[in-house]
């Protein structure tokens, strides 16, 4: 399996999910999939500000939609904080989504590379520590935001 986290999109596929997305956004009605589509795109972009923006997309995607989407939000939530180094977020992602599926290999996969990262930056050891406290945190957040939506 290659390194998911240093896929980039073809900026043919991030044009043609974009053009979906504004003609939605234009006619006040986006899908879940328009958004989604364009979502995956934006957190495999080279570009740091692209990646938040996806990371944004998800975040609503997941808060405020279906159950059909979250798995999929939440592993690509993951990957686009690890992408821009937010690897404690990324990694409270990982662990939700384990917490579903346990078995999920895609996903314990992703949690090694993003381990893997943190150790060649040396902050394994500060996100143990911190990364409690801000995982539970983010976690709770989102599910505030569902429970209150309900």
């Amino acid at each position: 399996m290659e390194d998911v986290l240093e896929e980039v999109v073809s900026s043919d596929d991030l044009k043609k999910f974009e053009r979906i997305y504004n003609e939605q956004l234009r006619s006040s009605v986006i899908t879940q999939k328009a958004q989604f589509e364009y979502a995956w795109c934006l957190v495999r972009s080279k570009y740091p500000a692209d990646i938040r923006k996806g990371i944004m997309l998800l975040e609503d995607l997941y808060c405020n939609h279906s159950d059909s989407e979250k798995r999929d939000c939440l592993y690509y939530l993951a990957i686009g904080n690890a992408r821009i180094k937010e690897y404690t977020k990324a990694l409270a992602y990982v662990r939700s989504f384990l917490q579903v599926e346990p078995g999920n290999q895609q996903v314990q996969h992703l949690e090694t590379l993003i381990k893997k990262k943190m150790e060649k930056e040396g902050l394994y050891g500060m996100a143990i520590a911190g990364g409690v406290i801000i995982g539970l945190a983010s976690i709770l957040g989102l599910s505030i935001a569902m429970v209150k939506r309900n």
